[in-house]
This record gives C-alpha cells, sequence and structure tokens, in this order.
C-alpha cells in the first residue's frame, strides 16, 4: 500500500487507497482503487501512470464511473465512510441543450489594467 501511495502521490494528494485483498490470506489481488482531492490530478494519473511498467508488471489506470465500496465496510474511518456516501471526485451536472450558448451570446472579455 505505501508503494502505491509513493508513486501515485506524484500527481496530487491521495484522500483514499482501497487496496483489494484476499480475504482468507490477506494477501493482496494486484490492484486496488484511490480518490484524489481533485480532478486534475486524476486526470494526470490516468494520461501518465496507464501502460507504465512497475516492478515488471504492466498496471492499467483509469476512472471509475460507479465506485461500489467493498461489502465488509463496518471498520471503516469517517473519511472512507464519506467517500463512500458521496463519491469521488467532482460530480458534474448533465449537459442539456439549453446549457450551450447561441451563436448570439456573448463571453465574458477579462478587462486589461487601466480600463
Amino acid at each position: 500500500e505505501g508503494d502505491v501511495i509513493c508513486v501515485f502521490s506524484q500527481y496530487g494528494e491521495i484522500v483514499n487507497i482501497n487496496l483489494v485483498r484476499d480475504k482468507k490470506t490477506g494477501k493482496s489481488k494486484g490492484f486496488c482503487f484511490l480518490c484524489y482531492e481533485d480532478q486534475r490530478s486524476t486526470i494526470l494519473a490516468v494520461d501518465n501512470f496507464n501502460g507504465i511498467k512497475i516492478k515488471g508488471r504492466t498496471i492499467r489506470v483509469d476512472h471509475v464511473a460507479n465506485y461500489r465500496p467493498p461489502q465488509d465496510s463496518d471498520d471503516l474511518d469517517d473519511i472512507t465512510r464519506t467517500l463512500h456516501a458521496k463519491g469521488c471526485g467532482v460530480k458534474t451536472p448533465p449537459h442539456t441543450s439549453s446549457d450551450s450558448m447561441s451563436e448570439d451570446e456573448e463571453l465574458p472579455v477579462k478587462k486589461q489594467k487601466g480600463e
């Protein structure tokens, strides 16, 4: 777990990690889910880590649309419990046609100093 945090923290603050382990042996199954503090970090990690080799193993890094918390989530801390309830990452509202700007609408222009 420490190795994963060390490598992935290059692109941002990790707020939660779920290293998936075998229930009987406690041995890592070779994959995990992690949550960054911001979406930018997530994008950087996916873009830069997907397909690279670490300790002789090619890793796959991708976004998760719907994260399901583990079944045995009784002993979770408050932060992890909140992440499981609310989800991880930025929630974007669905795009509707009324959201798009018409051609005759102006974009705001940043004023220069002295104007």
